[in-house]
């Protein structure tokens, strides 16, 4: 099967056609194809499938096999390869996911390559139930958590997928991979959470460390961004146009109307293989 692996600020990913290729069992695709040390290693992995409702769909899977409803900077990977790849042939098109059907504008250059993807990432959702966190409260803000012997302050927002966000006043002295496992598994969050440590430099600027539901530490989170700066900006804390800065890339994130949410950033392609032993 051909590949093509990909990268967006810090998260990779494998993409596959499946226009080419009948895929059977993705969850098993997924853990072959991430694996860092007897494979390609990815974040996760994408199939570009037919879409009875938008003009192209996006299948998701982490790199643990569990499928994800979205992903943003996997979605400006996958709008990429989509266009260079000739599957979609105009530069403003609709993708199925399963957290709804998003509409993404491509820019070019001269060459006709694609240099930024815009991604319309439509509304964030603030009930605590449809989130869900198990919690007697219709919205999730400012609430306390123990973390061992640590009380950590937290929001969260369903934007694609669950997040939980975390402002701190210093980044680099939060464990990480410690803290954001202990979070994303707590049981007040049944479907789990993706973890963002924000470090706010000015009310258009952020730092983002991200630990991702069922990916682990990553570099980056297109969705993670999106959350942080909503939250941030109903708590107060932040403008309605955010650069935010990633462990693996920059991107930005606008604020419309009741929150219909923007973000803008580039994608590049690493290779282009074949797996040989799937």
């Amino acid at each position: 099967m051909r590949f093509t692996k990909m990268v967006a600020a810090g998260n990779d990913f494998i993409i596959f056609n499946g226009f080419e290729y009948t895929i059977k069992d993705y969850e098993k695709l997924a853990l072959r194809c991430c694996d860092r040390h007897f494979s390609v290693g990815g974040d996760g992995i994408m199939i570009c499938e037919k879409s009875s409702w938008a003009d192209i769909k996006m299948v998701y899977y982490n790199s643990d096999g569990s499928e994800g409803e979205m992903c943003g900077n996997g979605i400006r990977c996958f709008a990429k390869y989509v266009y260079e790849n000739e599957l979609i042939d105009i530069k403003t098109f609709t993708i199925e996911t399963l957290s709804g059907i998003k509409t993404v504008e491509l820019e070019t250059d001269k060459d006709n390559k694609v240099t930024s993807v815009k991604v319309n990432m439509g509304y964030p959702i603030f009930e605590s139930t449809q989130i869900p966190v198990d919690i007697n409260k219709k919205k999730v803000l400012l609430e306390n958590l123990n973390i061992g012997d640590k009380k950590i302050q937290f929001s969260s927002v369903l934007v694609g997928v669950p997040h939980t966000v975390i402002f701190v006043d210093n980044i680099k002295e939060i464990d990480i991979n410690n803290v954001g496992r202990k979070i994303e598994l707590n049981k007040i969050f049944p479907k789990k959470t993706n973890v963002n440590f924000v470090e706010i430099i000015d009310k258009g600027h952020i730092n983002i460390y991200t630990w991702e539901r069922g990916a682990g530490r990553t570099l980056g989170c297109g969705t993670g961004s999106c959350a942080s700066v909503v939250i941030g900006n109903i708590l107060g804390k932040l403008n309605k146009k955010v650069e935010v800065n990633m462990e693996g890339g920059k991107i930005q994130v606008c604020l419309n109307d009741n929150y219909d949410i923007y973000m803008k950033g580039s994608a590049e392609t690493i290779c282009i293989g074949e797996f040989l032993n799937l």
